[in-house]
């Protein structure tokens, strides 16, 4: 599948020099002590876990990037169903470059292929429905373009990336500046002034705020921790006037009854910040 557009040959240049970085450091002294310089070597991705998969593209970056001369096959690509026992890919080379990218390569596709499968299956759930399934800002530090991208694989819709793409007043912006009205007022002066292509997305408490928000005319009103009847409420009295967005303790069990309100955007902060690693190893083909 085609990469999301903050997920930039620069991104990842970046992270994987810090992730490696961090790792071998002075270097991978258990590796150089035991396996020869010249020893060539296959290993295989094991799948141990039924799953959809994701990073498999990212692996080959990783490996590439460490060795340049490593070969890759893959046989399951990114959003793909996995099954237990099925091999993702063999990588091919030196015995040394694949034991020292082992770990990295593990650690990201594990972690990835959590946050894809459980996307695919809370999204799965808003199968016709025009709802559609968020993440948010809940990630790692310096691990959310890989986060982000495993929820696009799973078949999710990324919300903003970071501060940077796009103007949420949130509670604490509103309080400390005073009320909605003016806390957006500012956001558009400022937009204008800075001649920034930024949306505005506004959070609301209550049906009191709601009013406030479609009166200011944003882009996207929040409807946070909301119950669905007062949900169902704004969206009424939101009209389509502007995109809506239910947000705050949402759970699987609730998905499909929060999308008969009709709001345009459920998110959730679980897609990243609950998903369970799955289990994946890398062995040696013998």
């Amino acid at each position: 599948m085609k990469r999301p557009s903050y997920v930039t040959d620069k991104a990842l240049k970046t992270f994987i020099k810090n992730a490696l970085e961090e790792d071998i450091q002075d270097g991978d002294h258990s590796t150089l002590s035991t396996i020869p310089k010249d020893l060539a070597q296959s290993a295989k991705l094991l799948v141990k876990q039924d799953c959809i998969l994701a990073g498999v593209e990212l692996a080959e970056i990783i490996f590439k990037t460490f060795d340049k001369n490593l070969k890759v096959e893959i046989f399951i690509k990114d959003g793909e169903t996995a099954k237990v026992g099925d091999v993702a890919m063999i990588v091919t080379g030196s015995a040394r470059s694949i034991l020292s990218t082992e770990r990295l390569i593990l650690n990201c596709m594990q972690r990835m292929s959590g946050i894809a499968t459980l996307t695919h299956d809370w999204d799965s759930r808003l199968v016709g429905t025009k709802t559609k399934l968020l993440d948010t800002r809940k990630t790692t530090p310096n691990f959310r373009v890989c986060e982000k991208w495993a929820v696009a694989i799973g078949g999710g819709t990324n919300h903003r990336y970071g501060l940077y793409d796009m103007i949420m007043l949130k509670d604490n912006h509103i309080d400390y500046n005073g009320s909605i009205t003016n806390a957006v007022k500012m956001a558009k002066d400022y937009v204008k002034n800075t001649k920034k292509k930024l949306k505005i997305e506004v959070e609301t408490r209550n049906l009191e705020e709601v009013k406030e928000a479609i009166k200011a005319k944003v882009d996207r009103i929040m409807l946070d921790n909301m119950t669905v009847p007062v949900m169902k409420q704004a969206v009424e009295m939101i009209n389509g006037s502007c995109e809506s967005e239910a947000s705050g303790g949402i759970t699987r069990e609730m998905l499909k009854e929060i999308a008969s309100t009709g709001v345009t955007y459920i998110s959730a902060g679980a897609l990243t910040h609950s998903a369970e690693n799955i289990d994946l190893s890398l062995k040696a083909v013998k």
